[in-house]
């Protein structure tokens, strides 16, 4: 899926990356095993007048290697700002990494670094890599840091408890020194933090009172975990930048974030998307954000896929009429329906503020619900606020994803497997029965032997496409469709496996996997992918971590992975690297030793 804000962040960094003095290596995916191995590394920082920026990205550098670098590092190291280290560790042990780290730490702080910016994402270190990582953080090297960038590390909630840690170190360690830690920008999205994770850092954004941008998506958060973080970032009135993408707010989350909104008066872009807001949850925070004066710096807002309804799409439209400076408000996989959509382009254009709005094909409210009278529309409500109520309890977050089921009223009826597949919608498949795992199956044999090719062959063939439209719902913005699909999937790789096992077939199916997932050309040219393959590839994130996964399968996808999709068009970015990126740190951090 193409995302403006993700192509400019992407522009952004290559434009960062550009400045200053130093040496660059990006992207040559050199592997570094050994002393040797690193000699090319070693010679170009000895070779370079003043070191002020080391990039490494997209190589893998083993701990002899690394050892052999920080040796270097100690003599010409003293003006390094900029430690641009991501994605520097593909195909390590997890324990190889922690060693590599305290090697190039300990290099930094014999040398006299002072950097201001650290940039170790896409490494699938684990908690385990903090343990070099929290050594580095703590040393005078990271003093002066203004940029951390820790995105797509699989840290977890002990490892964001120890990087929290290190960070509150570093803070005091460097104020008893009278330079107080100043960090910024601060990044850590795609690391399963969940509550304890978030309140863990939120304790540390009290007190640095300096960050300008938190982006945190992706995090598993809860509105426990969101308050604790908007009472940290209210410490901080300079934050420009606040993205908490595809976590979990709802209403009391959202309450939350209102609050404290009227403090960051420079706020410049706001990223709320795929939260489950709802239609309260978004009437509260809209509220917030019309105040006269207070965030007439905002540029992009980001609130797709909440399950917002109309009276919701036309509070955020009033909000933003003192915006002058909105260029990107993101407002798809709503439920405004098309009177809705009518209305807020309406309220936008009298405004000023159409130009802004990206587009709003995806709704997923049908027109006739949104025919209903209000007496409809107010069950509607009062079941909104029991859902939210129930997403927000701790203890049945799952409870809250059967009740979005009823939202929806589809629970009266269902829909056989031939007619989901004929049309594989986030609707139809929530009216599939609950065990429909078998009826799967059977259709693929069915298409498998009326077939000319070999049964087994073609059956592997249908099965792997089957899935394909089944997973492809795991990046929907409705958690209770997210949540079956993802189920569902399991249950159909965990039978697609042992098939492959069984008929010695493991070849097909891993041929069928790549050509489905867009990695190679199929034989047959006429079949094209018609389903979501950012989905595909992040219920592959959660599949590739269970036991049943071959090893095969592992390292076919890890060596094709990491091919950029073709296009027709040159210069063009590849719609899915994000998620193949994510998916590949999984399959590196769960490699088989």
């Amino acid at each position: 899926m193409f995302s403006l804000s993700e192509l400019n962040e992407q522009l952004k960094d290559a434009s960062r990356k550009c400045t200053g003095t130093g040496v660059s290596f990006a992207g040559q995916s050199l592997v570094l095993d050994t002393a040797e191995d690193a000699v090319r590394v070693v010679e170009a920082i000895k070779a370079c007048p003043c070191l002020e920026y080391l990039d490494l990205e997209g190589n893998t550098l083993g701990t002899p290697a690394a050892e052999a670098i920080a040796e270097v590092l100690k003599e010409k190291g003293t003006s390094l700002k900029r430690a641009l280290w991501k994605d520097m560790f593909t195909g390590r042990l997890k324990t190889e990494i922690p060693k590599a780290l305290e090697y190039l730490g300990i290099a930094l702080c014999t040398a006299g670094s002072r950097l201001t910016e650290l940039d170790l994402s896409d490494n699938a270190f684990g908690p385990i890599g903090i343990q070099g990582l929290a050594n580095l953080l703590m040393s005078s090297p990271c003093y002066t840091l203004q940029e951390l960038r820790l995105n797509n590390n699989g840290l977890g909630i002990s490892g964001g408890k120890m990087l929290a840690k290190a960070l509150e170190k570093c803070h005091e360690n460097s104020s008893k020194e009278g330079t107080p830690l100043a960090l910024k920008v601060f990044i850590v999205g795609r690391n399963r933090l969940e509550n304890e994770g978030a309140q863990a850092l939120a304790s540390v954004f009290q007190k640095l009172k300096t960050l300008e941008e938190v982006v945190m998506p992706q995090n598993g958060i809860y509105h426990i975990g969101i308050a604790a973080l908007a009472r940290g970032l209210s410490a901080n009135p300079g934050l420009r930048v606040l993205n908490l993408n595809d976590n979990t707010i709802g209403l009391k989350g959202a309450s939350a974030l209102a609050e404290v909104l009227p403090t960051f008066r420079s706020l410049e872009e706001l990223n709320l998307g795929d939260c489950l807001l709802k239609t309260k949850g978004t009437l509260v925070l809209t509220e917030a954000l019309a105040i006269s004066g207070n965030h007439v710096s905002l540029r992009c807002l980001d609130l797709s896929n909440n399950e917002i309804r109309m009276d919701g799409g036309s509070a955020i439209a009033r909000a933003m009429s003192d915006k002058a400076r909105l260029t990107n408000l993101q407002l798809d996989g709503n439920c405004f329906g098309t009177e809705g959509r009518e209305k807020l382009r309406q309220v936008l254009t009298k405004l000023g503020r159409i130009d802004a709005l990206n587009s709003l094909d995806e709704d997923y409210t049908e027109d006739e619900e949104e025919e209903e009278d209000d007496a409809s529309e107010k069950e509607d409500d009062g079941n909104e606020e029991e859902e939210s109520e129930e997403c927000e309890s701790d203890n049945n977050e799952n409870e809250a994803n059967e009740k979005d089921n009823r939202v929806h009223n589809l629970a009266q009826s269902t829909v056989t497997v031939a007619e989901f597949l004929k049309s594989p919608t986030s609707e139809k498949l929530l009216l599939l029965q609950d065990d429909s795992t078998q009826a799967f199956i059977d259709h693929a044999m069915n298409l498998a032997i009326q077939s000319d090719a070999t049964t087994e062959g073609k059956y592997i063939e249908e099965f792997v496409q089957i899935i394909m439209k089944v997973s492809a719902l795991c990046d929907s913005g409705y958690m209770v469709v997210r949540l079956k699909a993802e189920t569902l999937s399991d249950a159909l790789y965990v039978k697609l496996f042992s098939y492959a096992v069984e008929k010695e077939k493991i070849s097909s199916l891993n041929n069928a996997l790549l050509v489905n997932l867009g990695l190679i050309k199929g034989e047959d040219k006429s079949k094209k992918i018609d389903w979501n393959l950012e989905g595909c590839f992040k219920a592959l994130e959660k599949i590739s971590q269970r036991d049943y996964f071959l090893g095969p399968t592992r390292s076919i996808l890890k060596l094709f992975i990491e091919k950029p999709m073709k296009t027709n068009r040159a210069n063009v970015v590849d719609p899915f690297q994000d998620s193949k990126a994510a998916l590949k740190a999984v399959l590196d951090s769960t490699q088989v030793t």
